[in-house]
């Protein structure tokens, strides 16, 4: 039910990856790769770890409306990484997904991001004073979160699924 009603909405999301993929956009590895057993097991274990990744996201979230509704001040900061994590994680998951239907695009962009984040929050999260002690925790978390996604995608079994595609003439 759930392959019928997203293949409906499939011309959308061609139209997103041309965007996200560019040049790339309609490259697609071969259906034996995709179905290997090493490559599935390795999206099953990306796929818990973004789920891990979005509910610490949540969790970031209730912690910050339970403080404001104890009159706790939350800072800006705190409320902004609170959104842009549920939307970095929206924007993972979109990635992980089109990768496990086979696209380049989608595991390229998937492993770019997760060796970048994780860069980004450490060195946010090491800023003094920019965000509170529990939120220094969840941005560590959520790096060595995503350090093992991208420790997946580095293996020599998915490299070789997903090869570079040659530039054409």
């Amino acid at each position: 039910m759930l392959k019928r009603m997203l293949a409906r909405f499939e011309p959308l999301f061609r139209r997103v990856d041309r965007v996200a993929g560019g040049r790339q956009a309609g490259v697609r590895i071969d259906d034996e790769l995709l179905t290997h057993p090493r490559t599935q097991r390795a999206f099953v274990a990306i796929t818990w770890l973004l789920v891990l990744e979005f509910a610490i996201g949540i969790a970031a979230v209730v912690v910050a409306l339970v403080l404001a509704a104890d009159g706790i001040p939350v800072e800006w900061s705190v409320w902004m990484r609170t959104v842009v994590v549920l939307g970095m994680t929206a924007t993972l998951f979109y990635f992980a997904w089109r990768a496990s239907l086979g696209y380049y695009w989608g595991y390229s962009r998937l492993r770019l991001f997760s060796k970048i984040f994780p860069v980004i929050t450490l060195v946010l999260a090491a800023i003094p004073g920019l965000y509170p002690l529990w939120m220094v925790t969840e941005q560590i978390v959520f790096s060595l979160i995503l350090i093992g996604v991208a420790d997946y995608l580095d293996s020599d079994h998915m490299r070789s699924v997903f090869p570079r595609p040659r530039r054409s003439a």
